[in-house]
C-alpha cells in the first residue's frame, strides 16, 4: 500500500467534517476527502450508517484524533483509521454509486494531486 495516495494522510489529525447537501467533506488540515457515497463510521462491532441519530456525533467525534492508517482496499472502499480504534469507511462499488457521473469518493491533495474513485 506505498502506493496509495491516501497513505500521506497519516499522523494527521481529522480537522473538520463538513455536510454539504447530499455529500460530506472530510478535511485533515489540506487535504481533503469529498465522499458523494455516505462514509460509514466504525467503532468496534457496531458501523453507524448516514442518517442513524448517533451518525453526525460519530463522524464529528473523529475530529482531532490521528490517523493512524489510510487505503484503498481491493478498489472496494477507502478506509481511514484513527488512534481510539474508530475508523470510517467509503464504499468505492459500483453498485453504491450515489452520483449519475459514477464517481464516490475524490482526494484533494492540492492542485497537482487529485484522485477520481
Amino acid at each position: 500500500m506505498v502506493d496509495d495516495p491516501l497513505s500521506v494522510l497519516v499522523g494527521r489529525q481529522l480537522s473538520s467534517v463538513e455536510f454539504v447537501m447530499d455529500y460530506v467533506q472530510i478535511r485533515f488540515g489540506g487535504p481533503c476527502l469529498t465522499a458523494i457515497t455516505h462514509p460509514e463510521v466504525v467503532s468496534g462491532e457496531r458501523r453507524y450508517r448516514w442518517g442513524e441519530c448517533a451518525y453526525r456525533n460519530m463522524l464529528c467525534g473523529c475530529i482531532e484524533h490521528d490517523v493512524r492508517s489510510a487505503y484503498i482496499r481491493s478498489n472496494q472502499e477507502a478506509v481511514i483509521e484513527f488512534d481510539g480504534d474508530v475508523s470510517i469507511s467509503i464504499s468505492l462499488r459500483p453498485e453504491d454509486s450515489r452520483s449519475r457521473s459514477g464517481e464516490m469518493l475524490i482526494f484533494d491533495n492540492g492542485p497537482e494531486d487529485t484522485w477520481i474513485w
